[in-house]
């Protein structure tokens, strides 16, 4: 066999073999491998994408916690200060009530007193009666003794 019929043969061959190639396979593979590629971009851009939504909804959660404890703080606030209203407000009545309790009991006590100075002034005045009547060893008439009580009775007041 000649050397440059074989040559000439393999360049042939070669050259079906490309263009077979390059027209029936190659567009395929490119054609995938290029599918490949802008998928790859694609699901790339849809990670950044995400990772940038992830870190807005973080922000809006974090606003929203700030919101939120805000809010709280505020409640809380609002709690104490009408807890501290109602019991002040109870310690007003309570003190009302001990003052008037206290007013009460100054009345019954003056009332008290009172009675006890008229019980011991009308003792005071018979008393002094029966004495003088055991002075004078006699007998003091009612009307006369009545009138002698009061006018006691008034002198000691």
């Amino acid at each position: 066999m000649n050397l440059n019929a074989t040559l000439i043969v393999q360049i042939v061959v070669f050259l079906a073999l490309w263009w077979f190639t390059a027209k029936f396979v190659w567009p395929p593979i490119t054609k995938a491998l290029d599918e490949r590629s802008r998928r790859i971009a694609e699901g790339l851009a849809a990670a950044d994408k995400a990772r940038s939504e992830l870190a807005a909804a973080e922000k809006r959660v974090e606003q929203e916690l700030k919101t939120a404890r805000a809010g709280a703080a505020e409640v809380r606030g609002s709690a104490e200060k009408q807890a501290a209203g109602i019991v002040d407000k109870a310690r007003e009545e309570a003190n009302a009530i001990v003052a008037a309790a206290r007013k009460s009991a100054e009345e019954e006590a003056a009332l008290a007193a009172q009675k006890a100075r008229e019980q011991l002034r009308e003792q005071v005045a018979q008393l002094a009666v029966a004495g003088a009547e055991r002075i004078l060893r006699k007998e003091i008439d009612a009307s006369r003794h009545a009138e002698l009580l009061n006018n006691l009775k008034n002198e000691l007041r």
